[in-house]
Order: C-alpha cells, then sequence, then structure tokens
C-alpha cells in the first residue's frame, strides 16, 4: 500500500509531519507545560516574549480546525509551488512569508499600543498597574493587557504567501471553490481572499480573533519575493 506522502515533496511532507507533532504534542503535554505560551509569539515589549517565537509560532495552531484548513491548503498548493522554486528556495519561501505575517501583525499592533499609551513600548510591562497607569480607564487598560499577553498562532501567514506565489505562478489554472458552482481562475481566487482579509483586518469586527494582518503580511511578503526573485511562470502550465 502506498503511502500518502510518496509523492509529497519532502519541505512540504516535513511541515506538515513537524505541524501534526507540534499539534499533538501541545495537547499530550498539556498538564506539563504550556507550549502555547512558550512557542506561539507575543507582542516584542511583552514580558512573555522570546525570540525563538518569531519562528516557533508557525507551527502552534489553536484548534482542529485551525491546523486542518492550513494544512489542507498546504498539501493543496505547496507542491507545486516547491516544484517550481525548487526545495531549498521553497524552504526559504515559506519562512520568509512567515516571519513578513509576524512583521506585519507586530506592526499594527504597535500601532493600537501608541494609540493608547503614547508610545510603542511601556516600561515594566511585567506589572499589571502598568496598564492601568498607561491605558487611562478599565476598558483601555484591559486591552493594552491584552495587546500583551494574547499571542500571535499559526502557520496562515504562511500559507497566504503560498496561495499569492501559486496565483502569480498559475494565474489561469481553474479551481473549485466551496459554494461557487463553477470553476475560478486562481488569480481571482487569491484576490478574493486578499481583499476578505484586508476588509476583515480593517474592519476589526467584535469577536473576531482571527490575526488577519498576518495573513496580509505573508501575501504581502510572497509577491515581493515573487518579483525580487523574479521567478517565471512555468510554461507547461497555462
Amino acid at each position: 500500500m502506498q503511502s500518502p506522502f510518496a509523492n509529497m515533496p519532502p519541505v512540504v511532507k516535513n511541515l506538515l509531519i513537524i505541524n501534526i507533532i507540534f499539534f499533538i504534542a501541545t495537547y499530550a503535554l498539556g498538564r506539563l507545560v504550556n507550549l502555547d505560551q512558550l512557542l506561539a509569539v507575543y507582542y516584542p515589549n511583552s514580558p512573555l516574549f522570546r525570540p525563538w517565537q518569531v519562528i516557533t509560532y508557525m507551527f502552534m495552531h489553536g484548534g482542529f480546525s485551525h491546523i486542518f484548513f492550513n494544512m489542507f491548503a498546504l498539501v493543496m498548493f505547496g507542491p507545486m509551488l516547491e516544484y517550481t522554486l525548487g526545495s531549498k528556495k521553497f524552504f526559504n519561501y515559506y519562512f520568509i512569508t512567515g516571519i513578513g505575517g509576524f512583521v506585519l501583525y507586530m506592526v499594527v499592533q504597535a500601532m493600537q499600543v501608541y494609540a493608547i499609551a503614547g508610545a510603542v513600548t511601556i516600561p515594566h510591562p511585567e506589572l499589571e498597574s502598568s496598564y492601568f497607569m498607561f491605558g487611562g480607564g478599565q476598558e483601555q487598560a484591559q486591552a493594552l493587557y491584552n495587546l500583551y499577553h494574547i499571542p500571535m498562532l499559526g502557520a496562515s501567514g504562511a500559507v497566504f504567501g503560498i496561495l499569492v506565489g501559486f496565483g502569480m505562478l498559475f494565474p489561469n489554472m481553474e479551481m473549485l471553490i466551496m459554494f461557487i458552482p463553477i470553476p475560478v481562475k486562481a488569480k481571482y481566487v487569491v484576490i478574493g481572499y486578499v481583499a476578505i482579509e484586508l476588509f476583515s483586518g480593517v474592519g476589526r469586527f467584535a469577536g473576531d480573533n482571527v490575526a488577519h494582518f498576518a495573513h496580509l503580511g505573508g501575501a504581502l511578503f510572497g509577491f515581493l519575493l515573487i518579483k525580487i526573485w523574479k521567478i517565471r511562470r512555468p510554461n507547461n502550465f497555462y
């Protein structure tokens, strides 16, 4: 019986395996160590921030649906991009776009901190009283506390980088999208996803805890990498 990984290129395969291992470990070791706190990424001025989180946050997920859809997209679109770029360049592409998601998300978070505290950092962020001092009222203090203590996690930034790369290199490939009865070209699918993320991020709707600007950061860095590296569309695809 053939392994489901048999035709999967090495970087996609190993990323899939590592993400699954991290997901299982998060629950298996939950009573011994809080991996979310250790490996998800916090605002750089937070007392919970650690440098390695800039990389490890990409392997952490907030639930089954979160990891399922990210890994589904990785397996669906990653192989063609890896075959096109080559494994080494695809490896770099994945992590650079993931870091790009972190960068844009933290820039937006810094703007939110500045709007409350008048600066992008606060002294003594490990002290709860600091948030009341710089946050003003209870609501602002709570918002500032959340910015410092709620982490970002997930492979979505890198996955959006893959989606954008796929859309740029295979723009006319037709795709079947859920709830849409006709095939849609990849370039329109990617534009639609990016537009939805931009609308959702700017709108900041109540109860929405998705890191939309991390998705947009990954998409932006993916677009820039394809342009900077001058990657051409494969001639055998249309």
